[in-house]
């Protein structure tokens, strides 16, 4: 078995951890994006308006609830 120079190993070494530098920001860059909430938010608009306005709602009536007797 044939033994590779140092200098060979030590390339080789460098150009693996530039591409595992080049993917983990890559990784990072996409999980950010897909943890952007005001982006997302944007995207579905009217559903989470929609939400909002049923949980306001239900929170109005527990709260009113509270202070009327039957």
């Amino acid at each position: 078995m044939t033994e590779l120079p140092s200098y060979d190993l030590e390339l080789k070494a460098a150009e693996e951890r530039r591409r595992l530098h080049g993917t983990l920001a890559e990784l990072r860059s996409r999980v950010h994006e897909e943890l952007d909430i005001k982006k997302r938010v944007r995207e579905h608009l009217g559903t989470a308006c929609g939400i909002a306005a049923l949980l306001s709602l239900g929170l109005g009536y527990s709260v009113a609830g509270l202070f009327v007797r039957n």
